[in-house]
């Protein structure tokens, strides 16, 4: 018998804060973390702007033999792991072989292969000796099973913008279906490296300015970074102990496209919107609330708000949707985790997050995507959805905690 899913312990870090609360304090403010980089010289871009976490100090979290195998990416991810686990009253718990870690990355270690390749066309001819370790996608998920004892499942999923949304889903599936008890889950990446920027920015699709998503006027999307990382376990687990029920991972829909390699398809979000409701057992009518993918691009905003049309039918207009990647960014393979966790602060406090930097109305994107100002709302249900390249689509329902 299919068990009922809780999600008992948030961690996020990105550029609204180095901690869930701030995250969401900010998000719920509408208040945009996207500025200027400084990652990277900006006199080396077109795209000066990013979701930078600022002002972040790594040494005081850890010792330094273990930071020397850590690259920025693992930081992040373990930093959250850390956070939601403590947050689910598991801190010091060695977690052992009921417990899974499942994490989403679309790139990995970044910043160590752009280091790497510093060295070597400056015309070095050694680089780091844990090179390999660092960079690899996995590297995070493995690190999280090392520092709290899980010695069951564990591994990474890498489907670019999807890959988070797709981790979570599949460690949700496994603590429904009885594989794991516990589930340490969610994404995290750090793209803003010089040679990483310079690739999105060739292919047009990274906004100068700002992210402005379903905004007339909008330029495309900003890179972010960070992670978000979540504990699930099964209600009847979580009641026993007495840890906090922060909301119900209820369903989980994917889908291929099967179509492009980088234009989207409604169709293709539609099916994985439906295949959530389905999993569930929601009506379209039981959602208040979608975050939406909203990239801020000319392409995937009309796009998604068609599919939606598609999914919700004349409910689609009473609907309350937002983007949140106008004030954390885009974070690629992490941006799923981030959004997930502010749609359960959206969930708890009844406060749908704005869609910030909104000029004004676009008629391809016609629906109400709460521009600039929060507003106050109860949510029963919301989903949470994520398209990525490649035409790999996943999107997570939940539910207000009973």
């Amino acid at each position: 018998m299919a068990r009922r899913v809780a999600v008992t312990g948030i961690g996020c870090i990105c550029a609204l804060g180095h901690d869930a609360a701030s995250v969401w304090r900010e998000a719920a403010a509408g208040r945009s973390g996207i500025a200027e980089i400084t990652l990277v010289d900006p006199a080396l871009l077109y795209a000066k702007n990013a979701g930078q976490v600022r002002d972040f100090d790594p040494g005081p979290r850890f010792d330094s033999k273990h930071l020397a195998v850590l690259d920025r990416f693992a930081q992040f991810a373990m930093v959250a792991a850390d956070e939601a686990v403590r947050h689910a009253g598991l801190d010091g718990v060695k977690l052992g072989a009921e417990s899974a870690c499942i994490l989403g990355s679309g790139v990995g270690g970044m910043s160590t292969l752009d280091d790497s390749f510093k060295v070597l066309y400056g015309g070095g001819k050694r680089v780091h000796p844990f090179t390999i370790p660092k960079l690899m996608v996995n590297a995070a998920a493995s690190q999280i099973t090392m520092r709290h004892g899980i010695t069951g499942p564990a591994y990474a999923v890498a489907s670019a913008c999807s890959s988070a949304n797709h981790a979570i889903g599949l460690a949700f599936q496994m603590v429904r279906g009885g594989q794991s008890e516990i589930a340490i889950t969610g994404g995290a990446e750090a793209v803003l490296t010089l040679g990483t920027i310079k690739g999105w920015e060739a292919m047009r699709v990274v906004a100068p300015d700002t992210c402005r998503p379903f905004s007339a006027g909008r330029k495309g999307m900003v890179l972010g970074e960070g992670a978000g990382v979540f504990v699930l376990e099964s209600f009847e687990r979580a009641r026993a102990r007495g840890a906090p029920i922060l909301a119900e991972l209820a369903g989980f829909g994917m889908s291929s496209d099967a179509g492009d390699l980088i234009a989207p398809s409604a169709d293709g979000a539609a099916r994985a919107m439906r295949a959530a409701l389905k999993d569930a057992g929601l009506n379209p009518e039981d959602v208040d609330y979608v975050n939406a993918h909203g990239t801020g691009t000319p392409a995937n905003d009309p796009t998604e708000t068609a599919a939606i049309k598609m999914v919700f039918g004349d409910h689609a207009r009473g609907l309350a949707i937002s983007s949140t990647k106008s004030m954390h960014g885009h974070a690629l393979g992490a941006a799923g985790a981030l959004e997930l966790a502010i749609t359960l602060g959206a969930l708890r406090d009844g406060i749908v997050p704005p869609t910030a930097n909104f000029l004004e109305p676009d008629p391809a994107c016609d629906l109400d995507y709460v521009p600039n100002v929060p507003r106050e709302k109860p949510i029963r249900a919301a989903l949470s959805n994520s398209f990525a390249f490649g035409g790999l689509n996943a999107v997570l329902a939940v539910k207000r905690a009973p």
